[in-house]
């Protein structure tokens, strides 16, 4: 296992151990990204100035915890923003292909040259809205992380996905309230399999819980 690395001089927070476990020798990758985000995150408007000493458990190791979710195919992230988690999937699933679905400008262009820099083949990012968004084909499946509550999440993710696509949101510790909430989408898309896993109990002390739920096969 690879040693953790110090902080660097932007005040990152140090490279807890659950890092190695979670992306195994695609951690040089996580790191590069991560000390990128740590040094422009705040300029570009990415990450709030409270979040470096939070950076790596918080937001990077808490996407990463996901990948195993994941299957070979094609995979939407909504709402993309930072990376958080598209990039962080890409970096440790390389045999998931990544479509980042971002409508601002400066975060496209952050994407941009975060997938040139890191060499993720397996990523393309789309400036566009979800509910506007041109896809060649529909999506296996579709995460995002922090972008609104169920209740209108679904509406916008559950279109882009092939029939018997599947739905990996990550949600915070409210989620069930937000199921509880999201009742008549739930039932206008015909969602099946509803649950809540989660995440990385024993190996962070935060866990990541997910909702999933696939769409109708036909």
């Amino acid at each position: 296992m690879t040693d953790p690395t110090p902080a660097p001089s932007t005040g990152l927070e140090p490279e807890p151990p659950s890092a190695a476990a979670v992306f195994g020798d695609r951690l040089d990758v996580a790191r590069t990204f991560t000390e990128n985000l740590a040094r422009h995150g705040e300029e570009l408007g990415l990450i709030g100035p409270l979040e470096l000493p939070r950076l790596w458990s918080r937001h990077v190791v808490n996407s990463g915890l996901v990948a195993p979710l994941l299957r070979p195919g094609r995979v939407g992230d909504v709402g993309s923003g930072a990376g958080l988690p598209g990039l962080v999937l890409a970096i440790a699933r390389p045999d998931v292909h990544l479509t980042l679905i971002e409508p601002m400008e400066r975060r496209v262009a952050w994407l941009e040259r975060q997938v040139a820099e890191l060499a993720l083949g397996n990523v393309d990012v789309v400036r566009a809205r979800a509910e506007e968004v041109k896809l060649k084909g529909r999506l296996d499946q579709v995460t995002a992380r922090a972008v609104s509550a169920l209740r209108t999440l679904i509406p916008i993710t559950a279109p882009l996905l092939r029939p018997g696509g599947e739905l990996v949101l990550m949600k915070g510790s409210g989620v069930d309230g937000e199921i509880g909430a999201a009742e008549k989408a739930i039932r206008k898309f015909r969602l099946s399999d509803v649950e809540v896993v989660v995440l990385g109990e024993g190996i962070v002390d935060d866990v990541t819980r997910v909702f999933r739920a696939r769409v109708p096969s036909e």
